[in-house]
């Protein structure tokens, strides 16, 4: 009754309904902001407003005052009310939720209700449910107190007698209620599993997020300081070059100076030299002429060794300074790998004892090609009865990589795998269980399709693959392992994240047709 009274004080008077926006007039009365909006509105013509409740008369159109506590009221009230729609039938001046329904009277009870309602045993009380007002069986007029499973249908007692009703599973509604409340049970326990493995997930998920965010930090410090360092070696280098070429001016302009000063001197001796023979060219008397001594040398005559110098003195020396450019850059490149750990490829060969009969292996032991004809090999625990092969070193730490150059027709799969996995059956293919990663060509449909596997589960590629090289990256302590395609530029195709609990060794399948060649 509480409730009932709550719910009148909590309903707009035009809507009947629990508030929606509550706001208040200035008469002190509430209403749905968009209730009174529309009441308003057709008042607008009548040059008076009116409050729908007390009819209090406004000349303007009134303020609308926004309650807060009224609207936070109405909100926590409709949140504590029990999902149902089945009310009293006896709480008719106000709808009141039922808490049981008699099958007998076809009536639902609210609490007060319920307290006064006969006990007896041919009075049913069930739930409240939509389905079951009427309570009575629509052919005999019998309270419904059966449930038929199988027909999932409520009868009588004179039905569970009649022929479609026979050899199946009846129960009294509370029996059947019970049963169905265990199944649901059983059901909410699984989606609490699951939600809990949902949530394992997302925390799993978030974590990563924080670890790759954590990681790219580093990174990108590393990287930043990297290219500072670089900037700063280019800078040294620059300055350096420049000083060289500085030096290399400052030596042929001084060299060119000097011999310029002493050609000059040789200039101003030349000339005397033309005016002293013209003088004799211009006597007469021989005798003159004869007396005159001869000045056939002077001081500003150039050696041997200075002329070489002349003809020296032409231009820059450019290939010692590209020299000096193409060493410096060559020095910074080093030091930048050594700063990124650039690695090498991992050389690694096939391990034959390991190979199935079908696979041919080449007598470097770099690839793997398919064979139709077994070969002549023995019986070992290590050797695989599919098609495939492991490479003889295994990987348990650091970080690794090779590269694979693949067929263009047949079918293949590369990757890694522990040396714990099956030899035979579906269970030793890798990518079909929990220890192996593998990237996989499949010709199917007239084209080349590619995906990553692990334990069975496939991953399209959504991208056309375009090279037949392929990159496998392991990083074991970090627990990923990473394929790309070797194209221009190098595309990344998929990372497996996954903690290795055993040594990982190089894995190749070759189907009919495949080819798997390591790149040295």
């Amino acid at each position: 009754m509480a409730s009932a009274d709550v719910r009148d004080e909590l309903s707009c008077s035009i809507c009947l309904s629990i508030y929606t926006d509550p706001v208040t007039l200035r008469c002190g009365h509430n209403f749905c902001r968009g209730c009174i909006d529309r009441a308003l509105d057709t008042q607008v013509g009548s040059r008076v407003y009116t409050c729908p409740e007390c009819r209090e008369e406004f000349r303007e159109r009134p303020l609308l005052y926004t309650s807060i506590a009224l609207r936070n009221i109405a909100e926590r009230f409709q949140t504590i009310q029990p999902e149902t729609s089945i009310y009293c039938t006896y709480c008719s001046h106000s709808p009141v939720p039922a808490s049981k329904s008699c099958l007998s009277c076809k009536v639902s009870l609210c609490e007060r209700h319920l307290r006064v309602h006969s006990k007896s045993r041919e009075h049913v009380l069930t739930e409240p449910t939509a389905f079951m007002e009427d309570g009575k069986c629509s052919i005999h007029k019998k309270t419904l107190e059966y449930y038929c499973s199988e027909d999932a249908a409520f009868i009588c007692v004179t039905c569970c007698l009649a022929p479609e009703h026979q050899g199946h599973q009846v129960d009294l509604l509370e029996v059947a209620a019970k049963k169905k409340k265990d199944k649901m049970n059983i059901h909410l326990k699984n989606l609490n599993s699951k939600k809990a493995e949902n949530e394992k997930r997302v925390q799993d998920l978030q974590e990563r997020r924080r670890g790759v965010q954590e990681k790219a930090a580093g990174v990108r410090k590393r990287v930043i300081a990297l290219f500072q360092d670089i900037r700063r070696q280019l800078e040294d280098l620059e300055m350096k070059v420049l000083s060289d070429i500085l030096k290399q001016k400052d030596l042929v302009t001084s060299m060119a100076s000097d011999l310029i000063q002493k050609l000059e001197v040789q200039k101003d001796e030349i000339y005397s030299k033309i005016l002293y023979v013209n003088e004799l060219c211009n006597m007469i008397e021989p005798v003159a002429i004869l007396q005159e001594s001869d000045r056939d040398h002077f001081s500003g005559v150039f050696t041997d060794e200075e002329r070489n110098k002349v003809d020296s003195v032409d231009d820059i020396d450019e290939g010692s300074i590209s020299e000096a450019l193409i060493q410096g850059i060559s020095e910074i490149v080093k030091n930048v790998k050594k700063g990124i750990n650039v690695q090498a490829p991992t050389d690694i060969v096939l391990d034959v004892n390991t190979a199935c009969k079908n696979v041919k292996i080449s007598h470097d032991l770099k690839t793997a090609s398919w064979s139709q004809v077994k070969l002549n090999r023995p019986e070992t625990t290590r050797r695989f009865q599919d098609p495939q092969v492991l490479s003889f070193r295994s990987f348990s730490s650091g970080r690794h990589y090779f590269e694979v150059e693949t067929s263009k027709t047949g079918n293949w799969r590369v990757g890694l795998c522990y040396a714990s996995i099956e030899r035979s059956g579906h269970q030793a293919w890798i990518g079909d269980n929990k220890k192996s990663w593998c990237l996989r060509k499949v010709y199917y449909n007239n084209s080349n399709q590619y995906s990553v596997m692990h334990d069975s589960k496939v991953i399209q590629l959504p991208q056309q693959l375009s090279s037949h090289k392929f990159r496998v990256y392991l990083d074991y302590d970090a627990g990923q392992m990473s394929f790309y395609e070797l194209s221009d530029p190098i595309r990344h195709l998929h990372t497996f994240t996954a903690t290795f609990t055993e040594p990982l060794y190089a894995a190749f399948c070759v189907l009919k047709d495949g080819c798997l060649k390591i790149c040295s």
